[in-house]
């Protein structure tokens, strides 16, 4: 059986993307994998949001995946599915924003710096007028 050649975007340089859990139930129901995954969302500035978003409808009509390949801080070279995208105009550029299906492990990790960022913010909260 041949699979179709997904079509990539790939971040080349700069620190991988930061991910949030998604908490909107509809990309749920546009992942189609044979296992479970969280949906997560991520934004990236691109030169060409336009560009990016035929590329991807295109690829999604002819029936293949989309994948984000993305370097890991460790250098190593990660894909992810990509399930959704979104293409933004702000004054500073475009902004392409991708809804990815993530493993189990990179949810486990985004939940824990979701955590750790939580608890920073704790920290910094003065609670003493609330004593």
């Amino acid at each position: 059986m041949e699979y179709p050649e997904p079509e990539l975007i790939t971040i080349i340089e700069g620190p991988p993307p930061e991910f949030v859990l998604s908490q909107e139930v509809w990309p749920q129901s546009m992942w189609e994998g044979s296992t479970p995954r969280s949906m997560a969302v991520c934004q990236m500035r691109t030169f060409n949001g336009p560009s990016m978003m035929e590329r991807c409808t295109r690829a999604w009509n002819e029936g293949r995946p989309v994948r984000l390949d993305f370097p890991q801080m460790d250098g190593l070279r990660r894909q992810l599915d990509v399930i959704a995208a979104r293409a933004e105009n702000v004054p500073e550029g475009d902004v392409l924003y991708l809804w990815a299906a993530v493993p189990l492990v990179v949810q486990q990790a985004i939940a824990s710096d979701d955590a750790a960022a939580d608890a920073e913010d704790d920290d910094d909260l003065d609670l003493s007028a609330f004593v």
